[in-house]
């Protein structure tokens, strides 16, 4: 049995649901995004970039405060606060919530400007409400940008996905 520091079992959905009932705007990057595209990949957190306006950080640090967010591995005691003022500091929030790991990467390198990768992104129905995913180009350039054994596994996965989309058009 996990112990009360061990972060729950992920439910995606449960924190995207939390996004999208607040208004959040954000796409939906890494692991997550990668297996919506069809990879057979495991993965433990949800990892979405968003935008940086502050009714959206507002938005954000509501949904965070409702999840319970706290930043993974820092003692309890230290304070977080995740309002629009914290938020418009933050590169790259590790965090642990009630729904499991969630993080959040204000510019996630290799992706270029949030607008574009905005646009760029595809919508897929996740059991009764729409997100924007990273497009299969744009997770290819974060992954090669983060270079990790695990990512450089991925591009192969995608651009075999890719090649097949292409084929099936």
């Amino acid at each position: 049995m996990p112990d009360a520091s061990t972060p729950p079992d992920l439910d995606a959905l449960r924190i995207l649901r939390a996004l999208v009932e607040r208004g959040t705007d954000f796409v939906v990057i890494g692991g997550i995004a990668t297996v919506l595209h069809g990879s057979s990949r495991n993965t433990f957190d949800l990892d979405v970039t968003f935008a940086v306006d502050p009714r959206n950080l507002e938005a954000l640090g509501e949904v965070l405060l409702s999840l319970g967010a706290r930043l993974r591995g820092v003692p309890d005691d230290v304070p977080f606060i995740p309002d629009a003022a914290t938020l418009r500091k933050v590169e790259v929030l590790t965090l642990d919530t009630v729904a499991g790991r969630f993080d959040v990467l204000a510019r996630p390198a290799g992706a270029g400007s949030y607008a574009e990768l905005r646009r760029t992104a595809e919508r897929y129905d996740v059991g009764g409400f729409v997100v924007l995913v990273a497009s299969i180009p744009s997770l290819i350039a974060m992954k090669r940008a983060a270079g990790r054994p695990k990512d450089l596994a991925d591009i192969a996965e995608l651009e075999a996905i890719q090649r097949l989309r292409a084929q099936i058009r």
